[in-house]
């Protein structure tokens, strides 16, 4: 149980990191992705990015198990 536990935590470490990552080559500013900025408050929804990602993992996943 622990090792999934790990797994789990490794795996959200590592989206947020590819999140993060991909801001600053500027994926997160992609048609449909949300951003509200009001202030001090500054909503973020990367919907599009989310969806990119998603289907890249797919394939990838897709193509490893050939």
């Amino acid at each position: 149980m622990t090792r999934y536990a790990l797994l789990v935590v490794g795996f959200i470490a590592a989206v947020g990191l590819l999140t993060f990552a991909s801001v600053r080559f500027g994926l997160g500013r992609l048609p449909g992705d949300i951003i509200v900025d009001r202030g001090g408050f500054v909503l973020y929804l990367p919907i599009t990015t989310s969806i990119l990602a998603s289907l890249l993992v797919s394939l990838v996943l897709w193509l490893l198990n050939r």
